[in-house]
C-alpha cells in the first residue's frame, strides 16, 4: 500500500505514574518541613542538623527533582520521512526509511526500569512506563527500541511500511 504522505503516527509520553509523584512529592514534603523547622521556628531537626545553607539547597534540590522528572518526556513521530524520537532533554535520533531493515511493535517485558536501557535484547531501550514498543533494526545493524502506551495503534499504522517484521 503507498505511503499517504499526510498520515503520521505521534505519541508524547511523560513519567506520570502516581507513586513516582508520590515519592517525589513526600521527599519534597519532608525537606520543606525541616525547611520551615529551622528557618522560620528556629528548632534544629534532628540531633546533627543540617545548617540553613544546607537545608535550602537540600529543599532546591528536591524541587529541581521534581522540575526536571515533569520535564523529561518521550516523543515519537512516524511520518512518510522516517521514524523521529526525541527523550527530552537527553537525545534526538532521527532514522529515515533507507536505513531502517525491520520494525516489529513487540512485549519487551521489564527491563530493569524506565528511561534509557542499555545492552538489553533489543539494544538501547528508550521508554517511560509499561512494556510494550517498537522494535527497530536498522541496516547497520544497530537495534534500538521505543516504549509505547498506544501499540494496538502503532501497530496498526505501521503496516503501511514494507520494513514491518512478518
Amino acid at each position: 500500500m503507498p505511503i499517504n504522505p499526510t498520515s503520521e503516527f505521534t505519541e508524547s509520553q511523560s513519567f506520570n505514574q502516581w507513586w513516582l509523584w508520590a515519592l517525589l512529592i513526600g521527599l519534597f514534603g519532608v525537606s520543606f518541613y525541616g525547611l520551615i523547622q529551622q528557618l522560620i521556628l528556629e528548632v534544629p531537626l534532628g540531633s546533627k542538623p543540617l545548617n540553613n545553607i544546607g537545608m535550602i539547597a537540600l529543599n532546591a534540590f528536591n524541587l529541581g527533582l521534581m522540575g526536571f522528572f515533569k520535564w523529561m518526556r518521550l516523543d515519537t513521530r512516524i511520518d512518510r520521512d522516517g521514524i523521529r524520537m526525541r527523550f527530552v532533554p537527553f537525545l534526538t535520533k532521527f532514522h529515515s526509511w533507507e536505513d531502517i531493515q525491520t520494525i516489529e511493535v513487540v512485549h519487551y517485558g521489564f527491563v530493569g526500569g524506565w528511561g534509557i536501557r542499555l545492552f538489553t535484547a533489543y539494544g538501547t531501550v528508550y521508554n517511560m512506563r509499561g512494556a510494550k514498543g517498537l522494535a527497530i533494526r536498522l541496516k547497520s545493524g544497530k537495534k534500538f527500541l521505543i516504549g509505547s502506551q498506544r501499540s494496538e495503534a502503532l501497530n496498526q499504522f505501521i503496516e503501511q511500511f514494507p520494513q514491518k517484521a512478518a
